[in-house]
């Protein structure tokens, strides 16, 4: 078994921090801030997307000689036809988009519960492989990055790039927002700048290292960050821009915004926190050993 670059196993030849226990650390951090990253949404993201369906339902239905309104947004309103129903019907029978599936409150227990637990232990685990391919890599010789130190650093990182800055560009949009014609374009464009922000993350990093080994750390976190900064710009400035709220109140909007920001940033920072801990007791494991073995080896 191996260990990761820039530490040593104890004297004894058995392996502590290893790329597996990492990923076993990480899958078990990415977890436990799944199941926080569900009590942040469930307690702040849900109540605005509750209010969303209800303006949606509330809206007046197409004509029934209207087909071409099917499931589309009317022109400057956040209104959302229902073909072949009347309001009443459609608030009896709950949002249109769901009679066929699960209910209203699976989708906001068991449906959100079980998307935040494998969002998050899928990112739990990236993270871990990203920091264990850093750690002992990056910083200038002789004061590589610790163990700790690239969990907090991969955890960041992703955090900017996956969804901090994509969200800036293209945030998220509640129910009746949005034509159903577009919703393909519109999720195309969303992983096109995904795509573009995490390869610029990576060539930033690259840059940022080798700077730091060469001229300062100041250099490398400066010229890293302004060069993220630079592609990503350019990015948001050539891509589409998505405008299709109509009419929908600004409130509800921000509100339902702002709570899938702050559910990100509880998945991500649960996701660090747990896992540098983790980590951490990891590594006082290792040196203690490799202490005590290097006196009895001394004595």
């Amino acid at each position: 078994m191996t260990t990761i670059q820039g530490t040593r196993a104890p004297s004894s030849g058995r392996a502590l921090l290893t790329p597996r226990a990492l990923l076993v650390r990480g899958l078990l951090a990415g977890l436990v801030a799944g199941l926080l990253a569900f009590a942040v949404g469930f307690a702040v993201g849900e109540p605005p997307i509750d209010d969303a369906i209800a303006l949606e339902e509330s809206a007046p239905a197409a004509p029934a000689d209207e087909p071409a309104a099917d499931h589309d947004h009317a022109e400057g309103t956040a209104a959302h036809a229902h073909p072949d129903s009347s309001s009443d019907e459609a608030a009896e029978e709950g949002h249109a988009h769901g009679e066929s599936g699960p209910s209203r409150t699976t989708q906001k227990t068991a449906g959100l519960l079980t998307a935040t637990v494998v969002v998050g232990t899928a990112l739990g685990g990236l993270v871990a492989l990203v920091a264990a391919a850093v750690m002992g890599r990056l910083g200038r010789p002789g004061r590589r990055i610790r163990p700790t130190e690239a969990v907090v650093l991969a955890s960041v990182l992703g955090f900017v790039a996956v969804a901090l800055v994509p969200w800036m560009k293209y945030p998220a949009a509640p129910p009746a927002v949005g034509s159903g014609d577009t919703i393909g374009e519109r999720t195309g464009l969303y992983f096109a700048f995904l795509l573009v922000s995490v390869l610029a993350a990576v060539g930033a990093t690259y840059l940022g290292q080798r700077l730091w080994s060469s001229v300062s750390p100041f250099a490398g976190v400066v010229g890293g960050g302004l060069a993220y900064v630079a592609v990503v710009g350019v990015a948001a400035t050539v891509m589409a821009p998505v405008n299709e709220l109509g009419d929908f109140p600004a409130d509800v909007l921000w509100e339902f915004r702002l709570s899938s920001l702050l559910t990100l940033a509880t998945l991500w920072a649960g996701i660090a926190v747990v896992l540098a801990a983790l980590v951490g007791r990891l590594t006082a494991a290792d040196d203690a050993d490799r202490a005590r073995r290097d006196l009895a080896a001394s004595l």
